[in-house]
């Protein structure tokens, strides 16, 4: 269906605005462009979208005070000074993002921003479709897919150093679905999590990049993650998915001490000793600080796996606490003598195959 305008020459069609699940549906064909401010964009927007902003910060911040001090009307010639003698590098800027001249636009709400913009383009060409609701409405309506659509969810469980991460990945080797929610939240989810990570994003923009993660994933399918916490770092899992993982069957990996302390120094002596140390002073409260100096002494001799050992003493007591306040719908361990990613993976697809593992589920 199409919207049509007319500039006293020719016909311009724009697309029907989409409701946010068409208008995601559409975004392989086009490209998606997200029209609010810089620092909106930043703090979150859809993956794969790309920023072409109306306004600066700046002048969204004066619009938006002649709107609310002054009047509409006020705020709508201003924004035309500002957006009026830029019309020319938008249409460029837009042919630059997308040569084929396919775009989905949005703003916050769906509203004069965008819809400038899908006029503007549409002007020069461009085939346009506008979400309905704005970026508001893509929030909404993915926080609910991940409450309400159907989740076949296997966690990996296992304690610090067990290599679920490895494993995730080699299940991911195998042909499965995963969903990396360290990757996800660029954090592995403990004091010394942060090292040699990016910066986190923030809680919207974790939540979104989760959903075209989870999107991805056909429903029929089991979908793998890790047993992590409810916080990943500074980040919260969002409680809409949070719920399902709670309620879904684990797998728990054990494995040795001796096999664990080994993985752990794979993956953290390289890092720079004041790093780790830091990391240990965080666990201060937890650990005591005679645990914490202790550790701290070995990192200085250079002893990493007694520094580790201190580290599992806590980490242990907290992973049993966080497993007994899961209501995980069955529970099932799967012991590892050797640690080799690719034969647990398999052991876990073999698992995964049992009906027993899905009986009583309660989500």
């Amino acid at each position: 269906m199409f919207l049509k305008l007319t500039n006293g020459y020719d016909a311009i069609m724009i697309t029907k605005s989409l409701a946010p699940a068409d208008f995601l549906l559409a975004h392989p064909e086009r490209v998606i462009l997200d029209v609010r401010t810089p620092a909106e964009y930043a703090f979150g927007h859809i993956p794969g979208a790309r920023n072409l902003p109306l306004f600066s910060d700046e002048e969204r911040a004066i619009v938006g005070t002649l709107y609310k001090q002054v009047s509409p009307h006020e705020a709508f010639l201003k924004g035309l000074d500002f957006a009026g003698a830029r019309m020319r590098q938008y249409v460029e800027s837009a042919l630059a993002l997308a040569p084929e001249k396919k775009v989905a636009i949005h703003c916050w709400r769906g509203g004069q921003r965008s819809s400038s913009m899908a006029w503007l383009l549409a002007t020069a060409g461009f085939d346009v479709s506008l979400l309905r609701g704005g970026y508001k409405a893509y929030r909404r309506f993915i926080l609910a897919e991940l409450d309400a659509r159907p989740q076949r969810l296997i966690i990996i469980g296992g304690k610090t150093g067990t290599g679920k991460t490895k494993i995730l990945h080699a299940l991911r080797d195998a042909g499965e679905q995963i969903i990396d929610l360290e990757a996800l939240a660029h954090h592995k989810g403990s004091a010394f999590g942060a090292i040699g990570e990016l910066a986190q994003p923030s809680f919207e923009q974790f939540s979104n990049n989760l959903y075209a993660a989870f999107a991805e994933c056909q429903p029929q399918r089991i979908i793998w993650l890790e047993s992590e916490s409810k916080a990943i770092g500074k980040l919260q899992i969002p409680a809409e998915f949070w719920r399902h993982m709670c309620a879904a069957p684990m797998i728990e990996v054990q494995t040795s001490l001796e096999q664990r302390i080994l993985h752990l120094l794979e993956i953290y002596a390289g890092f720079p000793r004041e790093a780790l140390a830091d990391a240990f002073r965080k666990l201060t409260k937890r650990l005591g600080s005679q645990q914490v100096n202790a550790a701290i002494a070995a990192l200085e001799a250079d002893d990493y796996p007694a520094a580790a050992r201190i580290a599992l003493a806590y980490y242990d007591k907290a992973y049993t606490h966080s497993l007994l306040s899961m209501n995980h719908g069955q529970y099932h361990a799967l012991l590892s003598e050797q640690f080799n990613p690719a034969a647990i993976a398999a052991d876990l697809i073999a698992l995964s195959q049992n009906q027993s593992l899905w009986n009583n589920l309660s989500n």
